[in-house]
C-alpha cells in the first residue's frame, strides 16, 4: 500500500522515522539521478555525522544524528558541482543541526557549486534566506542555487495537499540542467521503508500542522478510512 498523501508524509517527521526515510530519499534521488548525468559525472550518496546537545529543564539531552546528502562531482578532477541537501527536522529546530547544515553550504558556495535545497519538514525555523518573502505560501520547496547567480533562488514548492514538484539539477554550465520528480522520490522511499505499516494515522502527526492543513488532514485519511 502506497502513502495516503498525494504528495508529503507530515508523520514521517517524527523523530523514530526520519532518519530512515531521509537516508531511503537521498538514495532514490541518487538512483533516478545516474540516468541524466553524461559520462563526464559522477554521484555518490554521502552521509555526515554530528552530536546535538539540548536544554530540557535540569538535563541535557544529548542526540547522535546522520543526515545523508547527494553529490554530484566531475569525474576527471573529483571538483563538486552540485550538492542536493535533504533538510532535516534537527537542521531546523536544533542549533547544533542548523550551524552544522549553514556552515556546509557556505562550504559549498566557497568551492563556485551548485546548491538544490529540499525542505520536507513543517517544524522550525525556515534554512532558505528570502525564500519564503520570494514564492507563494507553501509547505514544502525545493531551493535551487547556482553559483552563477548565488542571490536568486529558482523554487519549486508545493502545499501538504498538492503533489511535490518536479525540479532542475543544475550541472556545468555547458551541460542542460538534469530534472528529477521528487514526488516519485517519495513515494519509493516510502515504499522501501514499508512506513505504511509503522505509521498511526489515528492521531495527528508530531509536528506542526496550520488549522487549514490539520482539517484536510483529517478528512483525507477518513477518504483512505485511517480514520474514523
Amino acid at each position: 500500500m502506497s502513502s495516503p498523501f498525494p504528495g508529503m508524509d507530515p508523520y514521517l517527521e517524527d523523530e523514530k522515522r526520519w532518519p530512515t526515510f531521509q537516508r531511503l530519499l537521498a538514495l532514490a534521488l541518487y538512483q533516478m539521478l545516474l540516468p541524466g548525468l553524461m559520462d563526464r559525472y559522477r554521484a555518490r550518496v554521502g552521509e555526515r555525522e554530528y552530536a546535538s546537545e539540548e536544554a530540557l529543564f535540569t538535563s541535557i539531552i544529548r542526540q547522535e544524528h546522520k543526515e545523508a546528502f547527494v553529490e554530484v562531482r566531475q569525474r576527471s578532477d573529483g571538483r563538486l558541482i552540485t550538492l542536493i541537501e535533504v533538510v532535516s527536522p534537527a537542521n531546523k529546530i536544533t542549533t547544533k543541526g542548523r550551524d552544522v547544515y549553514l556552515d556546509r553550504r557556505a562550504e559549498v558556495k566557497k568551492l563556485n557549486a551548485h546548491i538544490v535545497e529540499i525542505d520536507l519538514v513543517l517544524q522550525g525555523t525556515t534554512l532558505i534566506d528570502g525564500a519564503k518573502d520570494t514564492a507563494p505560501t507553501w509547505d514544502y520547496a525545493v531551493v535551487v542555487t547556482r553559483w552563477t547567480h548565488p542571490d536568486r533562488y529558482e523554487i519549486y514548492s508545493a502545499t501538504l495537499p498538492k503533489r511535490l514538484p518536479r525540479f532542475r539539477v543544475p550541472l556545468a554550465s555547458d551541460d542542460r540542467d538534469t530534472v528529477l520528480d521528487l514526488q516519485a522520490a517519495v513515494a519509493r522511499a516510502y515504499d522501501q521503508g514499508e512506513f505504511v505499516k509503522l505509521q498511526d494515522y489515528t492521531h495527528d502527526p508530531a509536528t506542526r500542522l496550520t488549522d487549514e492543513n490539520r482539517r484536510w488532514l483529517n478528512e483525507r485519511l477518513k477518504e483512505e478510512k485511517l480514520r474514523k
